[in-house]
């Protein structure tokens, strides 16, 4: 019988709330066993391009990374985004290390060739996404060697190409992708959580969650345009993972980690 780790992935607009950093942390160091934790950072990305005149553009939820954008979001996320919270760990008594998937080659992707998107208006283009990285594979042998030792990883979305670039990778993916790597070796169970309680049926009601959505359910959704924007990747990350091997995915509030509420993503 395998042992549980828990793979929890937070949002931008959480890791750059102190309030709502300082609830995820304390809650994130009491969670039993084995974890990860994945962050993103994007709006703090945002914030810094503009201050430096760096406009951002973002398609489909997925940030275009040029060769300026590339240059924030490393600052950013490698940087102060993951640092403070490697820090708040650590005063919790969580021996926390920060990772990019350059780091120990623990997540190795490939420059994004061009792409057909499915635009605002309902028309197809094809997009240059710039240096942005589509996971090839995550080291869930290395990952579990770090954990085996008492260290908790924590996850930058930025990877590598293993030809020296670093590459901005969608840091649900990531979290996709390295629950997946340590399905064979834990029992895992894969949290988005974010300032949300769950999916909504109603974006503008905070009370609408959908508790259970199942691939059937997410077609229809995007269809009707229940769904859209930056969740339809939250949303095929979820079931890329529950096809993989990962036991439980639930996207959900950053304050209930520990809890049953959210919405649980089903197969079927």
């Amino acid at each position: 019988m395998k042992n549980e780790l828990n793979v929890i992935k937070v949002g931008g607009a959480v890791v750059e709330d102190v309030a709502s950093l300082n609830s995820l942390l304390s809650q994130f160091s009491g969670l039993a066993g084995a974890k990860v934790l994945v962050h993103g950072g994007g709006r703090s990305a945002t914030r810094m391009a503009a201050n430096l005149g760096i406009e951002s553009h973002m398609i489909g939820g997925r940030r275009v990374t040029d060769a300026q954008m590339l240059q924030v979001v490393t600052m950013v996320y490698a940087g102060l985004v993951n640092k403070n919270i490697v820090a708040g760990l650590q005063a919790r008594g969580v021996n926390a290390l920060g990772l990019t998937g350059a780091d120990m080659d623990v997540v190795r992707s490939h420059k994004r060739p061009l792409k057909k998107v499915t635009m605002d208006d309902g028309t197809e283009q094809l997009v240059d996404f710039g240096f942005v990285g589509d996971v090839d594979k995550a080291n869930g042998e290395m990952l579990c060697k770090l954990i085996a030792e008492g260290v908790v990883p924590v996850m930058t979305p930025l990877t590598h190409d293993g030809a020296g670039n670093l590459l901005n990778t969608n840091a649900d993916t990531i979290a996709s992708k390295v629950a997946c790597a340590l399905a064979p070796y834990y029992d895992v169970t894969l949290t988005f959580c974010f300032e949300k309680k769950g999916v909504l049926r109603d974006a503008n009601d905070d009370e609408s969650v959908i508790p259970i959505i199942t691939e059937q359910d997410f077609e229809a959704y995007k269809t009707s345009g229940i769904i859209s924007g930056g969740m339809i990747p939250k949303l095929e990350n979820a079931f890329d993972a529950i096809h993989k091997g990962v036991q439980k995915v639930v996207i959900t509030r950053s304050d209930n980690i520990n809890g049953e509420s959210g919405t649980i993503i089903k197969q079927f």
